[in-house]
């Protein structure tokens, strides 16, 4: 059975000290859960939320990863850099797609180098609102899915984060089935391109997940767990998702 996983994702918010308030917070306010947990805080966070959850249950991630171990690259951070900070780190996120360039091609790359680290990926596919409405959905999802993962191998150390394009930030949500739809989809994409062991896969929704959504897209049977945004930022309201996930 996979055990649900609900990841935060603070996006490019927070102050150090704001950080350090929530990270506390979140772990105050999560205890005794019955699923993986996880903050995806901004780099120069790491360290004081590292320390902040240091012996919770509470795990750590990064936002974003480069593909090379080291050299001339200004402002870009390694696995090997994050790798003493944190155990996951977001590959692909649809902002770093349609606002920063990344292509299949370089979250392949940056999927590959995380395989090789002892970083966990959670790595975000999902389509633009025109590529819906066309009929483009199931297009879209499986050129990513087999961009990403085609020739490597699947286990448990992989989380898919379902995140379509247009519920990010805006307020509007796919539906539980519309959610489960797409999500059964990707366990499909995954089982052909690497057999049973994407039953080993957790596969997240993300897209406006607030308290009052979250209990009917958990309960959807290839929903494994959440990568939450804006309310991962309210430590009442990201605790009231997190209490949602049952196994």
């Amino acid at each position: 059975m996979r055990r649900p996983f609900i990841a935060g994702n603070w996006k490019m918010n927070t102050t150090e000290d704001e950080a350090v308030v929530l990270a506390r917070a979140v772990a105050a306010g999560t205890g005794g859960v019955l699923c993986d947990l996880a903050l995806c805080v901004p780099f120069p966070h790491l360290g004081p939320v590292r320390s902040a959850l240091a012996g919770s249950h509470v795990a750590l991630g990064a936002q974003d990863v480069y593909w090379e171990p080291k050299g001339a690259y200004t402002g870009e951070v390694s696995t090997a850099m994050l790798a003493s900070y944190c155990r996951y780190v977001i590959v692909g996120h649809s902002e770093r797609r349609q606002l920063f360039g990344d292509t299949d091609a370089w979250v392949r790359r940056k999927l590959e180098a995380v395989l090789a680290s002892p970083l966990d990926p959670i790595v975000c596919v999902g389509e633009l609102l025109g590529e819906r409405r066309s009929g483009e959905t199931e297009a879209v999802l499986e050129r990513q899915l087999a961009a990403a993962f085609t020739g490597l191998p699947l286990s448990a150390r992989v989380t898919v984060a379902y995140e379509p394009v247009w519920a990010i930030g805006t307020g509007e949500t796919a539906t539980p089935a519309v959610a489960q739809e797409a999500c059964a989809f990707i366990r499909a994409s995954l089982r052909h391109l690497g057999g049973e062991a994407a039953d080993s896969v957790r596969i997240q929704y993300g897209g406006s997940v607030t308290p009052e959504n979250a209990p009917d897209l958990l309960a959807c049977p290839d929903i494994d767990g959440a990568l939450v945004g804006g309310a991962s930022r309210k430590s009442d309201q990201f605790a009231a998702i997190v209490a949602s996930a049952r196994p």
